[in-house]
């Protein structure tokens, strides 16, 4: 596969969403985050009988905050292939094979807490989705937390047999502007309908609140990852001290937390269910029985 200049292309120059999917190759991952291959976009979104779940890519979620603690929300576009019109974090999308330099981050790269590649790649989606212009975001300075590996059918948008859904294993990004610093936001129309900063305390009562609606009257709808991101790590830990989570390696862990989505995320074309819940508890009597065996 030939190399792709790693510069910034406008949504728009002769290519479609489809296109992108059929183009854009994801990293594959066997359930440890190891590289084991590459496929396309479109094809590791596909939920069927033959693959309930699609198949286990690797992505990243940036949490952007501004001097103030503020976080940067945006609202997929309608017109988005998967989970169109929910709120999310800043942004979420997924590194890249062909990429130079690389998006492709080692196993020894994710021991380090390095993963300079997500870093890249969240740079290249930033300016993509919210039009950031990569002068205005330094990699260095994205926090890397941790892994999480979930997975969800898009049945919200394509009904009970949806075809499409995610399945990653997502690196945690943390950015927050310093004083005095702003960004200039001029959202892709195509990847982002609306985008708004929050405070955590606005954050949660409009998640809490199911009749919630948008300056529009429309009902808010959330991402599954996002939902229950904030409800067990962001909320009660990563940004009960921001400076703590950002200055320090406190929620360090090197770790891949796993959960299953929401039952409402159940289902799809390959009628998938709880899985992850059961991989994690196999694993933990793998390891129990591990630590019996050495000692």
């Amino acid at each position: 596969m030939g190399i792709l200049a790693c510069r910034p292309m406008k949504w728009g120059q002769g290519m479609s969403q489809e296109d992108f999917m059929n183009k854009d190759q994801c990293i594959l991952l066997d359930t440890e985050d190891n590289v084991i291959g590459q496929c396309s976009k479109k094809k590791s979104h596909i939920f069927s009988e033959l693959a309930p779940r699609g198949i286990l890519h690797r992505a990243f979620s940036v949490f952007l905050f501004d001097s103030e603690g503020r976080m940067l929300l945006q609202k997929r576009a309608k017109d988005k292939v998967t989970f169109r019109s929910v709120w999310t974090n800043t942004c979420c999308s997924h590194p890249l094979h062909g990429y130079n330099p690389t998006e492709v981050d080692t196993q020894e790269d994710v021991k380090k807490g390095i993963a300079n590649g997500v870093k890249r790649a969240a740079v290249r989606k930033l300016n993509q989705e919210l039009g950031i212009d990569p002068s205005q975001v330094q990699p260095s300075r994205f926090k890397f937390l941790t892994r999480l590996h979930y997975w969800a059918a898009d049945v919200v948008t394509h009904g009970p047999k949806a075809p499409w859904g995610e399945h990653e294993i997502d690196y945690i990004l943390f950015y927050q502007l310093n004083e005095n610093e702003k960004l200039n936001i001029n959202p892709n129309e195509e990847e982002v309908d609306d985008y708004k900063w929050v405070t955590k305390a606005e954050l949660v009562e409009m998640i809490k609140d199911p009749n919630r609606t948008d300056k529009h009257g429309r009902k808010l709808l959330w991402s599954p990852w996002f939902r229950i991101i904030v409800e067990r790590f962001l909320a009660p830990l990563w940004w009960k001290d921001l400076k703590l989570t950002l200055e320090t390696d406190q929620f360090v862990d090197g770790k891949i937390h796993r959960f299953d989505c929401s039952e409402e995320h159940f289902g799809g074309a390959g009628r998938a269910g709880p899985w992850l819940s059961k991989l994690g508890e196999i694993k933990a009597r793998v390891e129990e029985k591990k630590t019996v065996d050495e000692y």
